[in-house]
């Protein structure tokens, strides 16, 4: 392994643990790929952490949209630029997928309220499901087109299960990815969301995020069966969604939510990545 390479992994590993150990489970040839999609999307994903003001963070979006436009030895210097555009180049994966991705990105940066669930499941499909078809089509690109539409259930489900998780963290700075008209129709609103306890129609309105998100992973379920062995990697993550949502429902997501201990992530993967997902 390369030292950028093992750079890249390492980023993935340190700042996406859960899709740094579904990559493993992908062939040998495939897998330095996997990781700079896993590294850009943590990287972009992570921005607002990095980055706390809004116009410096678009910024730093417009430098990774020259970066892929450009292409070849565009971002010489940066590992995980340098690996991703080897990765594009390599396996013809289509450039507007990641315009899209930074674009959607942009609403991280501000406290704007997501204005409804469309508005939510469009966030999703540009980023979550927008990773999982990317990963699809560079691990099998001739069945990958096949599973767009599973791609995209799969994507919401992950996202939505992933953004409940942070909503302690999203709550503290002003943030709210409720969708507002779930919020309305639980009686509750975006600013009032995001005080100090919410008030009771937060908690439905999590309630309604939760079923929301298990209807999409019902729904990515009841196709997985389907999936062929060389596509399960890009999918894997789900193997996790359906625990860390039981776990959500056994506690308070408002409160924060514990992730899943290292043994129970490697069992849940183990089992999805040697037998896949059984037909519903």
């Amino acid at each position: 392994m390369s030292q950028n390479a093992k750079i890249v992994m390492d980023a993935v590993r340190a700042a996406d643990h859960d899709r740094y150990l579904t990559a493993l489970y992908a062939p040998a040839d495939k897998r330095d790929a996997l990781f700079s999609l896993y590294a850009f999307n943590a990287e972009i994903a992570g921005i607002r952490d990095r980055i706390h003001e809004a116009l410096p963070g678009e910024v730093r979006l417009q430098w990774w949209r020259d970066v892929i436009a450009a292409g070849g030895e565009a971002g010489a210097g940066h590992p995980i630029a340098e690996a991703l555009n080897a990765t594009i180049a390599t396996f013809n994966l289509p450039k507007p997928a990641f315009e899209n991705m930074l674009d959607a990105r942009i609403f991280d940066l501000y406290d704007d309220p997501m204005p409804s669930r469309t508005d939510l499941e469009g966030y999703c499909g540009e980023t979550a499901a927008a990773l999982i078809q990317l990963a699809a089509m560079l691990l099998d690109p001739g069945e990958a087109p096949r599973f767009a539409e599973l791609a995209g259930r799969a994507g919401c489900a992950q996202a939505m299960t992933g953004l409940l998780l942070l909503l302690p963290l999203h709550r503290k700075r002003g943030q709210c990815f409720i969708p507002a008209d779930i919020l309305a129709a639980a009686g509750s609103s975006p600013a009032e969301f995001v005080t100090a306890d919410g008030g009771l129609g937060a908690k439905r309105a999590v309630a309604a995020m939760m079923a929301l998100a298990r209807e999409h992973l019902t729904a990515f379920e009841q196709g997985a069966a389907a999936l062929p062995v060389s596509l399960r990697p890009a999918f894997l993550p789900l193997a996790l969604s359906r625990a860390y949502l039981t776990k959500m429902e056994r506690g308070s997501p408002l409160d924060g939510v514990a992730r899943l201990s290292a043994l129970r992530r490697h069992w849940l993967l183990l089992r999805r990545a040697s037998k896949g997902w059984p037909a519903l």
